[in-house]
């Protein structure tokens, strides 16, 4: 019996973020197609088998970027066309429990700055074309270093 991991997901008007929330994940298989059929599986702790497939609201680019961490599996999928969905599957229906806003990834349409000058390595994938950050507020080396010498 197969289970389904949680599946968090963002978006960009250029690209979808999922982040597949399992730790240790093991033989881990995906299938991305150009209409928006992506599929998920792998095996999880004690060998237990995690697999979802989704029908994205639009047409996507096949190839993916995959970071795999410590506890989970993120992903980020071109879109064909750049623009904002709607919702991240096709079905009008409400996402199965499993399926949940990323709200540590997510972006408003009107926040959104220009991405072709934001960097997109394997190790960003949170925040690259998005204005605010989880680290705003939070006092730097230099500006610590600064209050200790007043």
């Amino acid at each position: 019996m197969s289970h389904n991991p949680e599946v968090l997901w963002a978006q960009r008007s250029d690209k979808v973020y999922l982040t597949v929330a399992l730790p240790d994940a093991k033989d881990i298989s995906v299938k991305c197609e150009p209409q928006g059929l992506f599929t998920f599986s792998a095996l999880g702790a004690q060998g237990k088998l995690f697999e979802f497939g989704l029908e994205l609201y639009g047409k996507v680019v096949p190839e993916y970027r995959k970071n795999v961490g410590l506890r989970n599996i993120i992903f980020s999928i071109q879109k064909e066309e750049r623009s904002w969905w709607p919702r991240i599957l096709k079905s009008e229906e409400k996402p199965a429990p499993y399926i949940k806003v990323d709200w540590n990834k997510w972006c408003d349409e009107d926040e959104e700055v220009n991405s072709e000058t934001a960097s997109d390595d394997e190790s960003a994938f949170v925040d690259e074309d998005c204005e605010s950050s989880d680290d705003d507020g939070l006092l730097y080396l230099p500006d610590l270093e600064k209050a200790r010498n007043n």
